[in-house]
């Protein structure tokens, strides 16, 4: 097994199927979006650090799939349907989390002037307000317990802003800002709340941009990476899935008790500049 950035081991199929015990042991992590993507690679880092992972999604196949690969246990979900989670339903869905990752996103392009107000309620109901609701009804037992990771995956777009995404952006800022305020009100609760802000990472709603931004851009998809989203980088690669799980898997551990109210980029040197 090898060792992801801050020491935290990237899971193999090997590790996931021998995990048993490991600095994990006894906790119960929830990842949202967790069918894919990133949300998958966290499932199986988590998995095989010992933790019991709930792969929450709205692809109910495909969360059972991967709780199926890392011992968890799954909850199929429409997070967008804010109104549908109910105090009930989240007491029930989170009874006994300690780990909380809100990765659940999407993605829509368009200028302002064109943007569908329904397009940006629904970014803003599933990136911003389902992760308040998340997080509002697993503090209370994260604080009887005195102890609770949660941690946000932002994005780059959570310090940075980017033409023709209005929704996501405002989305990602403001899940930054709610991430720091719950870090300020858990200090004292042995809770800590970080964001993980990756550039583009290798997943279908990246992929899904370049077709997107080629459009919207007149130029071929295979000049998207090269013109549109690698030109801040001083790394000229898209981020891995698994280079993300390691950071969050990291933020979740005990050797991450001291780090609070943070933000990690991941993004190749984009903010840099």
């Amino acid at each position: 097994m090898t060792d992801g950035p801050l020491g935290a081991p990237l899971a193999t199929a090997d590790t996931l199927a021998g995990a048993q015990t490991g600095p994990l042991t006894g906790r119960r992590a929830l990842v949202t979006g967790g069918a894919g993507g990133i949300g998958a690679a966290a499932a199986r880092s988590l998995a095989a650090r010992g933790a019991h992972v709930v792969v929450a999604d709205i692809d109910a196949e495909g969360a059972a799939a991967v709780a199926r690969e890392v011992g968890g246990s799954s909850w199929a979900v429409d997070l967008m349907d804010t109104a549908a989670l109910t105090d009930e339903v989240l007491a029930d869905a989170l009874a006994g989390v300690d780990i909380l990752v809100n990765n659940a996103g999407i993605q829509r392009i368009n200028p302002i002037q064109d943007f569908d107000p329904t397009d940006f309620r629904r970014i803003i109901s599933l990136m911003l307000e389902a992760p308040f609701l998340l997080i509002r009804a697993v503090l209370p037992q994260m604080y009887r317990n005195d102890f609770g990771r949660i941690i946000n995956v932002t994005s780059v777009h959570g310090i940075r802003a980017s033409q023709f995404k209005s929704a996501y952006v405002s989305a990602k800022h403001g899940l930054e800002g709610l991430s720091k305020v719950t870090a300020l009100e858990g200090g004292d609760h042995g809770v800590t709340s970080n964001c993980v802000s990756p550039g583009y990472v290798r997943t279908p709603l990246v992929e899904k941009q370049i077709a997107d931004q080629a459009a919207l851009n007149g130029i071929p998809e295979t000049e998207v990476l090269s013109r549109i989203m690698l030109t801040e980088s001083a790394i000229k690669r898209l981020v891995e899935p698994e280079e993300v799980a390691s950071l969050i898997t990291w933020l979740a551990s005990d050797d991450a008790a001291m780090v609070t109210g943070s933000s990690y980029t991941m993004d190749g040197g984009w903010s840099a500049r």
